[in-house]
């Protein structure tokens, strides 16, 4: 029987930012980078580097993308917004903007552009009322909104930007816990140079199939192709008794199926919640076991799924 413990870290002042954050908008550091991508072949050059169209993109609109090797590796998950018609700022999680700009230097040969870094901050605004918040923003803040949140939301991206009035500033671990039970993957957490996108639910919403060619088209192409049968997915496992942490093994049977990248304690899961990779021969809804150092774990693994929280939360309560 699952007792409801939220585990260490988790108290009232925690619970409260959630809930208040649940009813209202989340406010939380982005965790952003900013490249600007400027001049008279910007948009040309850009659909031929990036995994979606941009040929239909009007000053203001913004569509997720892929950044791939020409190998087909991720590089980043990237915002394409369209500031200007011959202006682009790209943004993606924090830690790789060297890696961004030099990957988009690679091919420009004698396009006529610049790629540079912003010296910008993000401000992430999450929860139901979050699109009332951004109405009447100066134009010196950028309201972004956030295609890969379910729920949606907006980032206030900018020089100086500050969580706007009426927002709840919510502590990290309250912000990581949003995340995980929107199903977000993460830079450094969920994804690498070694993901493949079709693995963590990324394709859908950031691949055009119906655009001409881009750098590392191939590889994403022949795995659609053969109907996204990828080794492993991006899914849910759900703990009523401990938060599993990152790396901790995820076992059916006597056998290691996957592993753990990221946790938090989950109010809507009532249960500690993890992000982790499961290989294709378990097929979620699913009993497994964690284990990490001495602990060994109870848990359900479930596809990431917008009814699949309330789903995990009846199932540890009847075991």
């Amino acid at each position: 029987m699952n007792q409801g413990h939220p585990g260490p870290g988790w108290g009232e002042r925690f619970q409260n930012a959630y809930e208040a954050a649940a009813a209202g908008a989340a406010a939380f550091p982005a965790g952003r980078e900013f490249v600007a991508v400027e001049g008279p072949d910007a948009l040309q050059y850009l659909n031929g580097q990036l995994s979606q169209d941009l040929l239909g993109m009007q000053p203001g609109s913004s569509v997720a993308s892929l950044l791939l090797s020409p190998q087909g590796k991720l590089l980043s998950v990237l915002r394409v917004t369209m500031a200007a018609e011959d202006r682009f700022v790209l943004d993606f999680d924090s830690g790789s903007s060297d890696q961004v700009i030099e990957r988009l230097m690679r091919f420009k040969l004698r396009s006529k552009l610049t790629v540079s870094a912003l010296n910008w901050t993000a401000v992430a605004l999450r929860g139901p009322t979050a699109g009332e918040l951004v109405e009447g923003l100066g134009t010196a803040t950028m309201a972004l909104p956030v295609q890969l949140w379910p729920e949606g939301g907006f980032d206030l991206a900018g020089e100086d930007v500050r969580p706007p009035e009426g927002a709840t500033i919510v502590p990290d671990a309250v912000a990581e816990a949003l995340r995980i039970e929107a199903g977000v993957a993460k830079m450094g957490a969920e994804l690498s140079e070694k993901t493949i996108p079709a693995e963590a639910g990324l394709v859908e919403p950031t691949v055009s199939f119906t655009k001409g060619c881009y750098v590392g088209q191939e590889l994403v192409a022949r795995i659609d192709a053969r109907g996204s049968n990828v080794p492993r997915r991006l899914v849910w496992v759900a703990c009523a008794e401990a938060i599993p942490p990152r790396g901790a093994e995820i076992v059916v049977g006597d056998k290691v199926v996957g592993n753990v990248t990221s946790s938090a304690w989950s109010p809507r899961a009532d249960a500690g919640l993890c992000l982790a990779y499961l290989r294709r021969e378990v097929s979620p809804p699913a009993p497994v076991l964690l284990r990490w150092e001495d602990e060994h774990r109870n848990g359900q693994a479930v596809g990431i799924d917008p009814s699949a929280l309330a789903k995990i939360r009846d199932a540890l309560q009847s075991s």
